[in-house]
Formats: structure tokens, sequence, C-alpha cells
């Protein structure tokens, strides 16, 4: 039976039981309602979150730090432009020290896994390393990526990390040796899992040609994956610089973000490495997280649509009515305007801004780069006025990637699995601090609310109407 068929078929048997489902939701939904006055009473912090947005301190890490916030004289909190440090290197600095170079995303995992900067011996190696860990077991492709491909490419990244844990001789083995050989691993193969996976939803669901072009050793992260997504190969210097530096400032964000946190929670129970990996891209499938940027260049197709001569104040007043729930999704969102963690800016975002301009030079979109830093500027007067934010909101980085991403002509449903290809080394390195600082199950508590009721035999009960 084909892959269609068998969906037809779970539908028509869904359609069975549609009226008896919706009852059974309608009842899950009045039990599962929780009264928002209690969150106070029992000072729950929701989303491990304060009255104030910052999250609830709940472990220790040296692998990265966020700033955000400064302190005035009196020793007050007050909003600041935002850092980035990784193993306590500024985000600016390395990028700056980087700059002109072909392995940065290569030598930012070195950083993150062992702490501090590679020696050129130890950079070589370990670029030979990862090298020759670029490559899949032997039918992977066919068995496990050209079969049943989702219409989503962060299931397909998860299930095919799932099963390389059937490929491993000891996938278990969760001793701090081990584990590093498995990240080493995964760091190389995740570019080959999401553009390998791509081509086969292309093949299967847009009836695109099919084309698989192996990763060349030479090659950097950023250059193979261009290499392998292009029927002819081809890239420019500068195609490779931008999504090098794409990989290196969305490696890592420190330890509690939702995915990261994940990788601590998942990796404290003491499972193995595919699974913690395979929890982790489920989190960053989310649109709330990884799946930021294509609702900020969704969200730009329509301002495009309807102001389509890019004129400042036609485009001020249709961003007031995006923040009006009056356009686009009527959500009331800007998308990749603000922060949950920075407050004046997002480092991230004001360094890939400066190589946004020069991509677009390269490409002739230098209207849509300017047209993009005016609502930008539009955004946050806006929002400033009629939310009243109190920490001030600026672009983030998903403001300026996905951008970069269409001016590279990748196929958004890459842009999630490419945050995963470069997040990959920041989870490892969590996960490899997790191991050895851990010791405990990571287990925080609940307060349970629901109100006792007796138990009531079965031909007594009545239903609700």
């Amino acid at each position: 039976m084909q892959l269609h068929e068998i969906r037809e078929t779970i539908l028509k048997k869904y359609a069975e039981y549609a009226q008896d489902i919706a009852a059974l939701s309608k009842m899950a939904a009045k039990s599962d309602v929780i009264n928002p006055r209690l969150y106070e009473k029992y000072d729950v912090k929701r989303g491990l979150r304060d009255v104030n947005g910052n999250g609830v301190v709940c472990g220790l890490t040296e692998i990265s730090e966020i700033i955000a916030f400064g302190r005035d004289k009196e020793g007050n909190k007050i909003p600041a432009d935002g850092q980035l440090y990784y193993r306590g290197i500024d985000i600016r600095e390395l990028v700056k020290g980087m700059q002109g170079r072909r392995f940065d995303f290569e030598e930012a995992t070195f950083l993150l896994l062992f702490g501090h900067l590679p020696t050129v011996s130890q950079f070589d190696r370990f670029r030979q390393i990862l090298a020759d860990f670029r490559m899949l077991p032997s039918s992977f492709v066919r068995d496990i990526i050209m079969k049943a491909p989702s219409k989503d490419m962060m299931n397909m990244l998860a299930r095919c990390v799932l099963s390389l844990y059937s490929y491993d001789p000891r996938p278990d083995d969760v001793s701090k040796k081990n584990v590093l050989r498995q990240s080493l691993q995964l760091i190389a193969q995740f570019p080959l899992l999401a553009v390998y996976s791509q081509k086969a939803y292309s093949y299967y669901h847009s009836d695109a040609s099919l084309f698989i072009h192996k990763p060349r050793k030479e090659l950097s992260t950023a250059e193979n994956i261009l290499y392998m997504l292009r029927e002819d190969c081809k890239y420019t210097e500068l195609e490779a610089e931008v999504l090098d530096l794409c990989l290196v400032l969305h490696a890592e964000h420190g330890g509690g973000n939702n995915s990261t946190f994940t990788t601590h929670v998942v990796t404290s129970s003491g499972t193995d490495t595919y699974s913690s990996v395979a929890a982790s891209l489920g989190s960053l499938k989310g649109p709330k997280h990884g799946g930021a940027n294509i609702k900020v260049c969704e969200m730009f197709d329509n301002i495009k649509e309807h102001v389509p001569s890019f004129e400042k104040g036609k485009l001020k007043d249709y961003v007031a009515k995006i923040v009006d729930r009056e356009a686009y999704d009527h959500t009331g969102l800007v998308y990749g305007m603000g922060h949950a963690v920075y407050s004046l800016s997002d480092p991230r975002a004001d360094i890939l801004k400066s190589f946004a301009e020069k991509l677009a030079a390269e490409k002739h979109m230098e209207k849509e780069y300017e047209m993009r830093g005016y609502v930008a500027q539009a955004a946050a007067e806006i929002i400033a006025e009629k939310r009243r934010i109190y920490k001030g909101v600026a672009p983030n980085v998903d403001f300026y990637s996905g951008f970069v991403y269409d001016m590279l002509g990748l196929p958004r449903e890459l842009y999630t699995p490419f945050f995963a290809v470069s997040r990959i080394a920041g989870w490892s390195a969590h996960r490899m601090e997790e191991i050895t600082n851990g010791g405990k199950i990571i287990r925080p508590g609940y307060q349970a609310v629901a109100p006792r009721q007796k138990y009531v035999p079965l031909e007594q009960r009545v239903e609700e109407e």
C-alpha cells in the first residue's frame, strides 16, 4: 500500500469516530482548564519566568552567557544593548577574529565543545575528524530518508536521528568519551540529513527532479550545504561566508532556551544521545522557537503584497495595522521584533544585519534590505507607543536570518533544519556538561490544584449535558 493510500485509510477511520472524538475533546478541554489566579496564589513561575520575564535560574553553565540588562548607579536593573559570550568570548570579537576565513562554524564548534580556541594543529585535526564523519551509513539515504518522506523536515530529521541509533555499535554508552564521538558524528552528519531530506520531500511532494550530491572533504560545513543543495554545486565566496556566519550565530544561546533546556532535562535521565537530540529537535520545531524566521519571511511576503511601492508612509501605516491585529495573521505580532531575553538589541541581529547588506548588494536586493530596516524602525516606534514595552523592542536574529536564506535561494522548509544543523553544536556541549556535572535527574515540582472527589460506581454515574 502506497503512503497516500495509508493516509487516506487513516482519514476514513477518523471520519467514523469524528463525533466521538469531538465530544471527548470538549470533555478534555473542560477538565484541563486551570484558573490563572492560582499561579499567583502559589507563586508559580509560568514558563519558568518571573513577572518581569526573567528566566528562573535552574542550573549553572560555562558554555555561553547572555547579558540583556545593565545597572544604574543605585544598582537598579535597566535595559541595555545585548551581549552574547561563547565560553567567555564576546560573539562580536569572535566573528571579527574569524572574518574572511572558511571554517568559522567549525572553530566555534570546537570552542563550545572544549572551552578554548584551538591551536593550528588541533584545528586541522578537528576539521579532518568532521570531514571523515561527514557520511551516512550504507543505504541510509535509500532505506530511511527516501522512504515515506514527511511533509515536515524537522520530523524527517528526528526520524533520521532515531534511526542512526540502530547503526551505532555502542548506542547506549553514555560515557563522556562515547558521547563526544556520537556528538561529532551528528554534527558532521546533520547537513547531509537536512539537505537529503529536503531532496526527498521536493521529489515526492513538489514533483521536482531528484539529485544527490556527496559532500567534499575539503569544503567547510557551509560550503558543503550550498554544494549539496544546488544542482550545479556552485556558490559565491560571499554566499558561503554569510551562511557560515549564520551557523556561528545560531550555534548556541544559553542553557535556558527551550531546546537546550530539553537537552539538559532528557540527558539527566541517563538516556542515549539519539533520544536526547530527537527530543531537542521536537522542541526546536515549534514556531515559538526555531520556526520563527519562516514567520518573518511570510510576514514580509504579506507586506510586499500590500505595499509593493515600499513607500515609507504606507509601510508604517501597514505595520500599525499588523500591530492593531487588522492585517497579516491578526495576532498583533510583528515577527522578528523583540526577544524573550534581550532588551535594547540582539547582538546576533546587529552582526548579521551588516552581512545581509553585503549580500543584498551582490543580489541586487538593496531596496528590500532598506525596506526591512524601515519596517524595523517603524515597528519599534509603534510597539513602544501602543504596548508600552518596559524593556524596549528591537530586531532579533530571525528578522534578518530568513532574509539571508531567501537571498541565498534556500528552500523555506529547510530554514528550521538549518537552525538545527547549527544548534547541534550547542546541544552537544550542554549534553556533555550535564553528564559531567549533573548527577541528579531534573525534576521540578508542580503544585496540584484539583479538588478532591469521591469514587462513584459506574452504574451510578450520570452524563453531563
